[in-house]
């Protein structure tokens, strides 16, 4: 147990450092494109190419995270094609990003449609070029699920990153819209879910009394999850007001972190109940004292849908 406090210790900085130096150049790399995209209609430099960085995450990240999650899945007979699904992954990361220009948002809906369909069938025909039907159907559905479950959260993260608003003027008909993307909400999103793992496995150690689900991660405990929660909502207040071109008040920031840092929660026990189901610990060994890539990111990718949504209400509510 103190050997993986330490490598937590150690490697969790580490990684953390480098979350931030790419949201740096993601930031950076908005505001050096500002002038290769049209101006305003009111003449204002546009808002530049949003979540370079983010995408290059992704799609870096998304292809380990397959490997993982394969081997999990081959626990039940089920192996997914693990290139078309990290290639499918990384399309649909892809796909969030192209919908921040006005060209693509036309053809948004039928190229995602058609990603979805695409993968499914690349992975039939891959079955069908090597002469075999056995297995044809669990290779299919292992395909799309790893990608869905993988590249379909992810574009929730990205499609946050480059959310617009809409640029109107006074006495338009058009209703403003206040839930507009930047590193710093995506930041916050990762910070808060982080959060509540920090502030449960503490509080947990300190207080931990009764166990949340025994039969599926025994060392969790209610009042670990309580404490985790708190201390996200926390940090989601005092994180809120900070947003780059957002105005949200505190108490909102506490409550959307909180929601979040939960569902954070559900999301490592989902895989916790992959996990027992391959009889593994970890997803894998290539961060020590975390495990696996998909050990990391299983919390904020099951948060980003959710996140969407609360900002979404949130923002445009008169709460």
């Amino acid at each position: 147990m103190e050997r993986t406090l330490r490598n937590r210790l150690t490697f969790g900085p580490l990684m953390l450092a480098g979350l931030f130096l790419m949201l740096w150049f993601d930031n950076a790399a908005q505001g050096m494109t500002r002038t290769w995209l049209p101006r305003r209609p009111d003449g204002a430099l546009s808002d530049g190419i949003q979540g370079l960085g983010l995408l290059i995450l992704l799609i870096v990240v998304s292809p380990l995270a397959v490997e993982e999650l394969a081997i999990l899945f081959t626990a039940e007979r089920v192996r997914p094609y693990r290139i078309i699904a990290g290639l499918g992954s990384g399309a649909l990361a892809m796909h969030a990003f192209l919908t921040q220009f006005l060209w693509f948002q036309n053809i948004s809906t039928s190229t995602l449609a058609f990603i979805i369909v695409f993968v499914m069938l690349l992975a039939a025909l891959r079955r069908a070029w090597a002469k075999q039907s056995q297995d044809a159907i669990v290779r299919m559905a292992g395909t799309l699920l790893a990608t869905l479950y993988l590249g379909g959260l992810g574009w929730f993260l990205m499609a946050i990153r480059v959310k617009h608003s809409l640029h109107v003027t006074p006495g338009s008909a058009v209703t403003h819209d206040r839930f507009v993307g930047s590193t710093s909400l995506v930041l916050m999103i990762l910070v808060v879910v982080k959060a509540t793992d920090i502030g449960a496995y503490f509080g947990g150690r300190a207080l931990g009394r009764h166990k949340l689900i025994p039969w599926l991660s025994p060392g969790k405990t209610w009042e670990g999850l309580i404490c985790g929660v708190i201390f996200s909502g926390i940090i989601g207040a005092l994180f809120s007001p900070h947003l780059h071109h957002m105005s949200t008040e505190w108490w909102k920031g506490f409550i959307i972190s909180m929601v979040l840092g939960a569902i954070g929660q559900v999301g490592d026990l989902l895989e916790s109940m992959m996990k027992r189901d391959a009889e593994v610990k970890d997803s894998g060994s290539m961060i020590p004292g975390f495990g696996g890539v998909l050990d990391v990111i299983d919390s904020p990718l099951l948060a980003a849908p959710f996140a969407y949504l609360l900002f979404s209400f949130f923002t445009h509510s008169r709460l």
